[in-house]
């Protein structure tokens, strides 16, 4: 049986924010829609099972917890390089 698609958004502005932030999260069809305005706003993507299932854990609007930060931090660096 194949598992349903989870996708979390995040934000992270280091002067507002003093953790990454769950902004939105969901399963299936909401996964597909997170991913797919992601895409429409040249958002980078990235596909980390093991993180995102951490990350759905998190309530919308809330940090993520101190246990993810080195996890979140290595996507935030790839990301980082992306844009340079």
């Amino acid at each position: 049986m194949e598992e349903r698609k989870k996708a979390v958004a995040l934000r992270y502005d280091p002067e507002k924010d003093k953790a990454p932030v769950v902004l939105a999260k969901g399963y299936g069809e909401l996964a597909e829609r997170i991913i797919k305005i992601a895409k429409e706003k040249n958002i980078p993507i990235v596909e980390d099972e093991d993180l995102v299932s951490a990350l759905i854990r998190v309530e919308v609007f809330e940090e993520i917890p101190p246990e993810l930060y080195r996890a979140v931090a290595k996507v935030l660096v790839f990301i980082k390089t992306l844009r340079t």
